[in-house]
């Protein structure tokens, strides 16, 4: 299955909902699409990962990527709704510390 990603404009947040598998053809296309919000002057951005079934280390680099880049401008990265297996993932690589994970996409974008 290929990724796919849509994009949401909310008030203060841009919110990412990504379904399928993120690996290392597509992770680049992720952070691309994450890198277009900044770069527009939007540096609060959502990630909803409950359609994500897979996600490898290329997809975590990604993230951290942006994170770093949105918190140097005073914005933030935060997860939301991540899947079973995507929440371990994020665990396994201690990424769970790094990243605020929120259990819904109501409660990520009203975070900020």
């Amino acid at each position: 299955m290929v990724m796919e990603i849509s994009t949401s404009d909310m008030k203060r947040v841009q919110l990412f909902e990504v379904i399928g598998r993120v690996d290392s053809t597509n992770a680049a296309e992720l952070g691309s699409a994450m890198d277009k919000s900044v770069d527009d002057g939007k540096t609060n951005l959502v990630l909803d990962l409950g359609g994500v079934e897979y996600m490898s280390s290329a997809g975590l680099r990604e993230m951290v990527r942006v994170l770093k880049r949105v918190k140097r401008t005073g914005g933030d990265l935060r997860i939301a709704n991540p899947s079973e297996r995507v929440r371990e993932v994020l665990e396994l690589a201690g990424l769970d510390s790094i990243f605020e994970i929120y259990p819904t996409q109501v409660e990520a974008v009203g975070s900020f």
